[in-house]
């Protein structure tokens, strides 16, 4: 008896899963819904690994979009080919009806589906190129304006000087003299090489 799955790939921790959750619900129970929550760079994810043994002759998978299979061109076309050629089950993207091979089994429905995924596989790898291109010129141009990233720089606080000269005394301890600056240790140790007194 052939089975219904559903597969899901988020690209990091942070990224919400429920779009593509409540599109599969629509068509697969939620018990034989796999979902990884990590890079596509490469095809090392458990879900992905484990539905791919599981998966048997005329099964159906289903998948929100096609970049859910892979990250480049090469990778799609890869999984496509081993999914449908080697395990012989039947695939169905969401967000491209034409990409569905339970439609034309015979020779011209095959070719069509062939050449639809070969376009749309390359579609998927291009944007993601053109996406991190246009991010890189955003940030450059960011930088040639002035803005600056990552964390604004710690101040230093007026009494700083002499928090270090008390601690080099052992007037203090470290923990106190964290206290009074705000710093962590690391922090504390690297500005306060600035302000000890020079080892005669």
């Amino acid at each position: 008896m052939a089975m219904t799955y559903g597969y899901i790939r988020v690209s990091s921790r942070d990224q919400n899963e429920d779009r593509q959750l409540t599109a599969l619900k629509a068509w697969v129970t939620p018990e034989n819904i796999y979902m990884d929550k990590q890079s596509g760079k490469d095809f090392n994810r458990p879900q992905y690994k484990k539905l791919v043994r599981r998966l048997k002759k005329d099964d159906l998978l289903y998948v929100k979009s096609i970049d859910r299979l892979g990250r480049n061109y090469e990778e799609i076309q890869n999984q496509w080919r081993i999914l449908t050629k080697e395990k012989g089950i039947d695939i169905v993207v969401l967000d491209m009806p034409l990409l569905d091979t339970r439609r034309g089994k015979d020779l011209m429905g095959t070719f069509l589906s062939d050449i639809v995924l070969q376009v749309l596989s390359f579609v998927a790898e291009n944007e993601r190129t053109n996406i991190r291109q246009r991010q890189a010129e955003g940030i450059e141009a960011a930088k040639a304006r002035g803005v600056r990233f990552g964390r604004p720089p710690l101040e230093t606080p007026e009494h700083f000087e002499k928090t270090v000269h008390l601690w080099e005394k052992k007037k203090i301890n470290i923990q106190e003299a964290l206290e009074r600056s705000g710093m962590s240790e690391s922090t504390f140790y690297r500005k306060a090489r600035m302000y000890r007194t020079p080892k005669k």
